[in-house]
């Protein structure tokens, strides 16, 4: 069996071949952010064979039905067989048709963003210890507004260079702005009790040397310094990572050192993806009373 797939007037047509013999096909169309299948179907005497599953599972590869995010939607069913086919790969009875989501999976990243957002005020003044490409950074930017400010930090100056340029394309560069420094020296550069927030996102470099990677040697000077920089009513966030080449010993020390932390003066949130690899990213926050 092979699927060929072509392009026509707006729409993608698939056509199923069992050797040289058109068996089944299929038409789809881009629709509000989703595909829409207008039509599939098999010869009704290569029905019952597997040709339905085998067509249906090769339309929704091609058109992003196994990535994150994807949404799809047919006709409803018009008897008993074509409704266990779409059963079968998911759909279920939306309103007037059927559809099949596959929402986008939460990140430690993501998770710790939404966090945010409900947590700081505008004009604020935010830390970014590990600045890596920036992301963190222009988020920070973002909420601190125009009468904000953010620092970030890095050790490395190829983070430091993509970040400032990431910062002045954005429009950003009266916010913000990154200096090369090892977060481990963060109470040197910013004052006891004047941040309303510090974000670390510890781990390598996304793009870079993943041999050069943060350590607790550094990483625990580095949250404690956070936590006096602080103002009361303050957060810490981190993102902590283990396996690959950092292992997990950063981990397991920070998490310990938060866990010791008093709670008469600081409230941890662990969020765990508790289904997940023991390996997967830990969002913490630490809210200093």
């Amino acid at each position: 069996m092979r699927v060929e797939q072509r392009q026509e007037n707006g729409l993608t047509r698939f056509v199923l071949y069992k050797e040289a013999l058109a068996v089944g096909g299929c038409v789809c169309r881009a629709e509000g952010g989703g595909t829409e299948l207008l039509e599939l179907s098999v010869l009704p005497e290569w029905r019952r064979k597997g040709y339905g599953s085998y067509l249906l599972k090769e339309v929704l590869r091609a058109t992003g039905g196994y990535g994150a995010g994807s949404l799809h939607t047919a006709p409803a069913p018009g008897n008993a067989a074509a409704q266990a086919l779409l059963k079968k790969f998911g759909f279920a009875p939306r309103g007037a048709c059927w559809a099949r989501r596959r929402a986008a999976d939460p990140t430690a990243v993501g998770l710790t963003h939404a966090f945010l957002e409900r947590t700081l005020a505008v004009g604020g003044f935010f830390v970014d210890a590990t600045c890596g490409n920036g992301n963190d950074t222009e988020f920070l930017c973002r909420l601190a507004g125009p009468g904000g400010r953010v620092l970030a930090l890095d050790v490395q100056q190829k983070a430091v260079d993509a970040t400032n340029a990431r910062l002045a394309a954005a429009g950003l560069a009266e916010v913000g702005r990154a200096v090369r420094a090892d977060h481990a020296r963060l109470g040197q550069l910013v004052h006891r009790g004047s941040a309303d927030c510090v974000v670390f996102n510890f781990g390598y470099l996304p793009g870079a040397d993943h041999a050069l990677f943060t350590v607790p040697q550094s990483s625990l000077p580095a949250v404690e310094a956070a936590l006096e920089a602080l103002k009361p009513g303050g957060v810490l966030a981190a993102c902590l990572y283990s396996g690959g080449p950092n292992g997990s010993g950063e981990k397991r020390a920070l998490l310990e050192y938060f866990r010791g932390l008093p709670p008469a003066e600081y409230t941890l949130l662990v969020c765990e993806f508790a289904n997940w690899a023991p390996t997967a990213p830990l969002p913490c926050f630490v809210l200093k009373k």
